[in-house]
């Protein structure tokens, strides 16, 4: 048997004797930061993953596209913020770190024109364009 064939025979042979992902324990995970517990960057990750998820799933559609895009972009970024904010508290990379925080600020930038925006929609009469001011932030300069 050739070497290349082999090591296909055997990896396959490994991967069919290997329990399943959910059955596999790893001693070190109990001290590791990032182990599934409570408190862990895990546990509180997908906390705010699910809370994200389901305030995003209460914003009531109006079947203004544009409206519906804001609601829902909102309780995202917000998200976005509370995720990066868990980085700060639990991570130890400097470029990370900064990362976490530049997007902590260009979300919440972005949050309050988008709030901006949605009032004016909110307030606007139908096709009445000269009601939208250009929105602002991090996404590049006011359009007309």
């Amino acid at each position: 048997m050739s070497l290349s064939r082999r090591s296909v025979v055997l990896s396959a042979a490994a991967v069919a004797a290997a329990p399943p992902a959910s059955a596999q324990t790893h001693a070190g995970d109990a001290g590791h930061p990032s182990a599934v517990h409570p408190g862990s960057f895990a546990t509180e990750m997908h906390a705010r993953m699910r809370a994200m998820t389901e305030t995003m799933n209460r914003v009531p559609m109006t079947g203004d596209p544009d409206r519906d895009f804001l609601a829902m972009m909102i309780p995202h970024h917000q998200g976005a913020i509370d995720m990066a904010r868990l980085v700060l508290v639990h991570g130890r990379d400097p470029l990370t770190r900064q990362l976490a925080e530049e997007i902590m600020a260009s979300q919440q930038a972005e949050i309050g024109s988008m709030q901006g925006r949605l009032a004016t929609l909110e307030r606007a009469p139908p096709g009445g364009a000269e009601a939208f001011p250009a929105l602002t932030g991090t996404r590049g300069g006011a359009s007309p």
